[in-house]
């Protein structure tokens, strides 16, 4: 009977000792794919923002994200920053038309392909890139650059352009904290969607 006691007491500590992390866990987001964990701060708020749920977005600081899909067999990994709205003009004022943008907040957004893909009839080898673009009124430069390793735009060099893509903005619903979605579009080819304001650019990919 004493034995049987001591077994349940030290049950009785591990649960408390989970409840007592899962606590601290409070406001993490974990995803587990591709064999990684990624642990994503503020993923939940943003998401709540976004569909409305929360009403006024007072969230101070561009979040951590994350987002990805596979295509076609080949995973598409991307880390970003999360800036808000927030009552500011967005376009042509908090980021300035036809300048390089970092296309986030913080360190410059990381696009990962684990397999080689084709952008614009362009080979590009898998790897990490980071992701910039030159807001236009009405068209867009997406670039591709190989030091995806920087703070915002401070160390941006053209040279070490990878690609650029011309593409045209579209009207979305109003989206408050800057989102990516990597979508598929067809057995082979995929997009990978920057959500913003009321602004929607896709990068669209093909599996090679």
């Amino acid at each position: 009977m004493k034995q049987f006691f001591t077994v349940m007491l030290f049950a009785f500590f591990l649960a408390s000792c989970n409840d007592s992390d899962s606590n601290k866990e409070e406001g993490k987001k974990e995803n587990n794919h591709e064999g990684h964990t990624m642990v994503s701060y503020g993923a939940d708020y943003c998401d709540s923002i976004n569909s409305g749920l929360i009403a006024a977005d007072t969230l101070k600081g561009s979040p951590h994200r994350t987002a990805m899909n596979t295509i076609a067999g080949t995973h598409v990994h991307i880390e970003y920053s999360s800036p808000g709205v927030k009552d500011r003009v967005i376009w042509g004022g908090l980021v300035a038309w036809d300048k390089v943008w970092v296309a986030g907040a913080h360190q410059a957004t990381s696009i990962r392909f684990y397999k080689d893909v084709l952008i614009d009839g362009k080979t590009i080898p898998a790897g990490t890139y980071a992701f910039f673009a030159m807001p236009g009124k009405d068209k867009w430069t997406l670039i591709l650059n190989r030091n995806y390793d920087q703070h915002l735009a401070d160390d941006y060099t053209e040279s070490e352009d990878i690609i650029r893509l011309s593409v045209e903005p579209s009207k979305n619903a109003t989206t408050q904290r800057l989102t990516y979605v990597v979508e598929s579009i067809n057995e082979k080819q995929g997009v990978v969607n920057l959500l913003w304001e009321n602004i929607k650019v896709g990068l669209p990919f093909k599996v090679i």
